[in-house]
């Protein structure tokens, strides 16, 4: 396990201090800054420190690429597909630093920490002035403040790399600007453990750490006594927090604590691994007045060779457990989950296994996708005999079992009326409101936007596979 390090009041100042040598830089004018987030919630919550820092340094932030005067690219690395997209786009800002040398291309993010894509970014795209990763989000004033002053250098001096591997640092007290009013992200810890064999998260996330519990919970009375309603907790294992504390503190104690917060709001969670989701958490949901009654507990296979191989230390069985459990205890549980098709070796009867325990258990939502190798994991060498087509056609009947099992779901929901967050506008008609059940099901609605961030009794009037429909009550 890394050393757990917290960042120093005086290393927070100094960030400060990079801030106001910026905001000189540029006071001659108005300067723009686009963030641009690939990827989990994890990196959504990052990108709001991103753009919380380059606010405390004098930029104004915007959604339009041509008014930028800076872009930083927060990269996902977790599937090939992410990773080319982001490649693709940041190629696409030669144009626009063709037209204006002085723009600014900051790549961060998993995929940085990879040593392997750093020299692809270093050496094919030139377009990029910095490059940092997801534990140098704390000292970004700095990494930007020595770009900027590198800047006019010849040939390929200006550029500064600076993803390192991580170094267990812990920040607290860093600037957020966030995109909701509504809804908020609060990490608790960062990295991951578990070194499931096909997940390139513990190499460019680095290992486990918690935050401390008193720091979680006076970020959460603020959340709330700022009017936040869905405050989401998030971890790449929430079931693991605690690890490496002096306090003797787990994931459920934690969840009681925050539960106690007075006010009228919601809490979620996400990811929880099943190894590490115990009866106690569950007993834990059940009693609390705030958190919500879902879990997004990943699957990945139903066969008990392949968890093997993807080295998840529960089996088929275990599982099952866990979600009796959950259900005892939460009788209206709402569980999703993640499923991988065509892992290396994987055969047609282990498939089946995967589609067999799919009804068995019947999930209100799940997330497919077909194997992704991810350099650098083991998974990556091991033998894949399996062709491309014959893996589409297995995550074809997946998908197509999923959205039965989804529509079924839903449909029971028409007649019902639940207690819903109204939380944002879909700029749709007519139905122009978007909300969420306490399950997090999607429900769409036709009503006055001053709604916005009020929970509301809405009637369900009518569904599809992925979304409810329905009106005030």
């Amino acid at each position: 396990m890394y050393e757990r390090r917290e960042i120093t009041t005086q290393e927070r100042l100094e960030q400060q201090q990079f801030c106001e040598r910026i905001r000189q830089r540029i006071a001659h004018r108005p300067h723009y800054a686009l963030v641009d987030t690939y990827g989990c919630q994890q990196n959504e919550s990052d990108s709001e420190i991103l753009r919380g820092w380059l606010t405390q340094c004098g930029y104004l932030l915007t959604q339009e690429e041509d008014k930028a005067d800076l872009v930083a690219v927060n990269t996902c690395a977790v599937r090939e597909h992410a990773e080319k997209r982001v490649l693709g786009n940041v190629g696409a800002l030669a144009h626009r630093k063709a037209k204006n040398p002085e723009l600014l291309v900051c790549v961060g993010g998993c995929m940085t920490q990879q040593p392997s894509m750093r020299e692809k970014i270093k050496n094919s795209y030139r377009v990029v002035d910095l490059v940092f990763g997801p534990h140098e989000v704390w000292q970004f004033p700095e990494l930007l403040l020595k770009t900027m002053e590198r800047q006019g250098r010849r040939g390929d001096k200006h550029r500064l790399i600076a993803a390192e591997p991580s170094q267990g640092v812990v920040a607290e007290g860093l600037p957020r600007e966030r995109d909701s009013a509504v809804k908020a992200w609060l990490s608790i810890m960062n990295g991951c453990d578990n070194f499931c064999s096909y997940c390139i998260v513990p190499y460019v996330r680095g290992r486990e750490r918690s935050r401390r519990p008193a720091d979680i919970l006076a970020e959460a009375r603020g959340l709330v006594q700022a009017g936040y309603k869905d405050i989401t907790l998030l971890g790449q294992n929430v079931n693991s927090y605690g690890k490496g504390l002096e306090e003797d503190v787990d994931f459920p104690d934690l969840l009681a604590e925050l539960d106690k917060i007075p006010g009228d709001y919601v809490l979620r969670f996400m990811t929880s691994h099943p190894k590490d989701a115990t009866d106690k958490l569950f007993q834990v949901m059940g009693r609390s007045e705030h958190c919500a009654h879902h879990i997004h507990l990943p699957l990945q296979s139903g066969s008990d060779r392949i968890l093997k191989q993807m080295n998840r230390h529960y089996d088929r069985a275990g599982y099952l457990e866990k979600v009796a459990a959950a259900r005892r205890a939460m009788p209206d549980l709402v569980l999703t989950t993640d499923i991988i098709v065509g892992f290396p070796g994987e055969r047609r009867e282990d498939f089946d296994e995967t589609l067999s325990l799919v009804e068995q258990v019947g999930f209100d939502a799940m997330f497919t996708f077909i194997f992704s190798p991810r350099v650098g994991t083991p998974a990556a060498s091991m033998p894949d005999p399996v062709t491309r087509g014959e893996k589409q056609v297995w995550f074809d009947a997946l998908v197509d079992a999923a959205n039965r099992i989804s529509a079924e779901k839903h449909a029971a929901y028409v007649g019902q009326t639940c207690r819903v967050l109204v939380d944002g506008e879909t700029g749709q008609s007519p139905y122009n409101l978007s909300c969420r059940t306490k399950g997090g099901r999607l429900v769409h609605l036709a009503a006055d936007p001053s709604l916005v961030g009020r929970f509301m009794d809405v009637k369900i009037t009518d569904s599809t596979t992925w979304a409810l429909y329905g009106e005030l009550a």
